[in-house]
């Protein structure tokens, strides 16, 4: 019998304004990040990402006969929109979390390339996926794991 879990979606601050900027529900599935506006970034983003954790949901408790599972929602609210950045995970050994497929990054970031033009899903993924790798998210995810089994 699966177990689920939502885990909070804390607002995060805007520094430059000091207003709470939250545009979720504790609720939030990670998916509904296609129906935020869209945000074009110049492809490398360059300077710091402050991307934060909006929440993880697990889907699946492992068990013997299948692993943990669930995912996880990051955005970041620098300019006029959020940024958001969604994924599968799961648990390949305690402790050890991976993303199901590096390939399937869900964002309503449409990262541009050098001419300006919108980056095609593969041209995106390894800027999507060195974004997803600059992010403490195993840690969020083990955490949320931890809140379930103990």
């Amino acid at each position: 019998m699966a177990s689920h879990a939502i885990l909070p979606i804390l607002p995060r601050m805007n520094t430059q304004s000091n207003s709470a900027v939250s545009r979720h529900s504790p609720a939030t599935p990670a998916w509904a990040v296609f129906a935020w506006p869209t945000v074009l970034w110049q492809a490398p983003r360059p300077g710091r990402l402050h991307f934060q954790h909006l929440g993880t949901h697990v889907t699946t408790v492992g068990n013997p006969v299948a692993p943990s599972s669930g995912q996880t929602l990051w955005g970041d609210a620098e300019g006029d929109a959020t940024a958001g950045l969604a994924w599968d995970w799961v648990e390949l050994a305690q402790g050890i979390v991976a993303m199901a497929d590096p390939m399937a990054v869900i964002t309503n970031v449409r990262l541009l390339g050098p001419g300006g033009e919108v980056l095609t899903s593969v041209e995106a993924a390894p800027h999507l996926n060195e974004m997803v790798h600059a992010l403490p998210w195993q840690d969020e995810v083990n955490r949320a794991l931890q809140r379930l089994k103990h």
